[in-house]
């Protein structure tokens, strides 16, 4: 059951990015851990920058393949998952960091291979 195209991907890149820049800001990310608020506005920028070199529809300059692209989603989602036990994160930066976490693990787990056949 993966649903998860690359053109679906494409288009929740730059809003996750966006989200992960904007919502330590809005939130008040970092009560628990100073990191808690940097990791996740430091990974944004990345993101932001990892879309715009993607070699997808949205990437605008295409030099990073996709395949790469989906890697480094899957350590984010690792790290994420595993930065509240590692740095002690609680509270709001526990829920946040195991949320984002678990579901860019589950974009990239649902992800549907371009080379996938569909049969009827």
């Amino acid at each position: 059951m993966r649903f998860v195209t690359k053109n679906l991907h494409a288009y929740l890149d730059y809003p996750v990015a966006l989200a992960l820049f904007g919502l330590p800001f809005i939130l008040g990310l970092g009560a628990s851990h100073p990191l808690a608020f940097t990791l996740s506005v430091a990974t944004g920028v990345a993101a932001f920058l990892l879309t715009l070199l993607t070699d997808h529809h949205l990437g605008v300059f295409k030099v990073l393949p996709y395949k790469l692209h989906l890697a480094v989603d899957g350590m984010v989602g690792v790290v994420f998952t595993l930065a509240p036990f590692v740095l002690g994160f609680s509270g709001l930066d526990m829920i946040y960091y195991l949320a984002n976490g678990l579901t860019v693990l589950a974009v990239v787990g649902l992800h549907k291979s371009d080379d996938a056949v569909v049969t009827a």
